[in-house]
C-alpha cells in the first residue's frame, strides 16, 4: 500500500468540488517555474502527440507545439473553459471516483502539474494512467513548495521537497510505470521538481 489512511488525511476533508467552485485565475507557481516546466515539456513532447492535461486549470504550461488534440480535466469549469489549449474537458473529482474515462492506449503523454500533493489515491490514478498511455509514452508530474495545506495530503504536508518526490516516484511505481527519472532545478524563487514516468 502505498499510502495508508492516516497518510490520505485532509485537514478539510469537505467537499472538493465545492472548495474548488470559485475559479482561482492564478499560476501557483512563479514564473521562473512555469519557464522551466514549459521547457521539460518541450523535450519529451512531439508535435502530433495526443496528450491528457490531468487536474488541470486555466493554463496548461504547454510549449508551442501542434498537439493532436489535448484532453483537460479539473474541477472548475470556468477555468478549463478558458484554456485555449484544450481541445475537450471533463469536470471529475479523482478523489471520489479514479476511473480515468478515456480508452486505452488514447493518449501519448500525460501531464500533471501543481496537483499531485491533493490526491488520496494515486496508486489508483497512475495505474489509470498507464492504461490510457500509448506504448512508450510518458507522464510528467511536477510540483514545488506552495499548495493549498488544507486540501494537500497529510503525507505531502510532513515530508521534505525530496520527500515528496520519492512519493511521487512511489506513485508510478504502484501505477505500473516501467521506470522513472527525476527533476530538480532551482530557477527561481521556487523550487522546481518533476518526475517523468515511462510505460514499456
Amino acid at each position: 500500500m502505498v499510502l495508508s489512511e492516516r497518510d490520505r488525511q485532509k485537514i478539510d476533508d469537505g467537499d472538493d468540488s465545492i472548495f474548488y467552485d470559485s475559479p482561482r485565475f492564478v499560476t501557483h507557481a512563479d514564473d521562473a517555474f512555469i519557464a522551466r516546466l514549459t521547457e521539460l515539456y518541450m523535450s519529451v513532447l512531439a508535435p502530433g502527440d495526443r496528450v491528457f492535461d490531468a487536474m488541470s486549470s486555466w493554463v496548461s504550461f504547454l510549449p508551442p507545439l501542434s498537439f493532436e488534440r489535448v484532453v483537460g480535466h479539473g474541477l472548475n469549469e470556468a477555468e478549463l473553459a478558458t484554456n485555449d489549449r484544450l481541445d475537450e474537458y471533463f469536470l471529475q473529482d479523482f478523489n471520489s471516483d479514479q476511473s480515468v474515462p478515456l480508452a486505452d492506449e488514447s493518449v501519448d503523454a500525460v501531464c500533471c502539474a501543481l496537483s499531485v500533493q491533493y490526491l488520496q489515491y494515486p496508486a489508483e490514478i497512475f495505474s489509470e494512467f498507464a492504461r490510457i498511455l500509448a506504448p512508450d509514452g510518458i507522464a510528467v508530474v511536477s510540483f514545488t513548495n506552495r499548495m493549498f495545506p488544507t486540501k494537500a495530503i497529510h503525507a505531502w504536508r510532513t515530508a521534505s521537497m525530496d520527500e515528496r518526490a520519492t512519493l511521487v516516484e512511489r506513485y508510478f511505481d504502484a501505477g505500473g510505470f516501467e521506470r522513472t527519472e527525476r527533476v530538480v532545478d532551482q530557477p527561481g524563487t521556487d523550487p522546481f521538481y518533476a518526475v517523468v514516468g515511462h510505460v514499456a
